[in-house]
């Protein structure tokens, strides 16, 4: 359930680097990519599961946990750097314990579509047949 995709990130003394090529980096087409900044440290976020979109996380500044959850297993995973947490879709997920310098980027598989949110627990239970 917990798969990474690592950007490459070039260093040198005038700072840091790093870039996310498509389509060679992600397991999906980008059809949107947004921004989380300015989150407060002590609120959760996200709090739902998508019927088919699928997303890559890069913490591009700071770092926060990620709690992903796929109806019988449940696992917090630290974001921070070049590494992208892959979030497949039916994949309950939330994000929480932001540095006070977190920035998220998200790399979205499809546009934005309320239909494609579950956002009740025991409805994505009920979806994925464990309940």
């Amino acid at each position: 359930m917990v798969k990474f995709v690592s950007a490459s990130q070039i260093n040198d003394a005038r700072g840091n680097l790093t870039v996310v090529e498509f389509p060679q980096l992600l397991p999906f087409e980008c059809q949107r990519t947004y921004f989380l900044k300015s989150l407060d440290p002590d609120l959760r976020r996200g709090f739902h599961a998508h019927h088919e979109l699928r997303q890559v996380f890069f913490c591009v500044q700071g770092s926060c946990m990620v709690l992903l959850d796929d109806g019988i297993n449940k696992v917090d995973v630290k974001i921070e750097g070049e590494k992208g947490l892959i979030i497949d879709k039916m994949v309950w997920h939330e994000m929480y314990h932001f540095s006070k310098d977190c920035v998220i980027a998200v790399f979205a598989s499809d546009v934005y579509k309320e239909s494609d949110y579950i956002r009740e627990y025991d409805q994505f239970l009920k979806h994925v047949g464990k309940k």
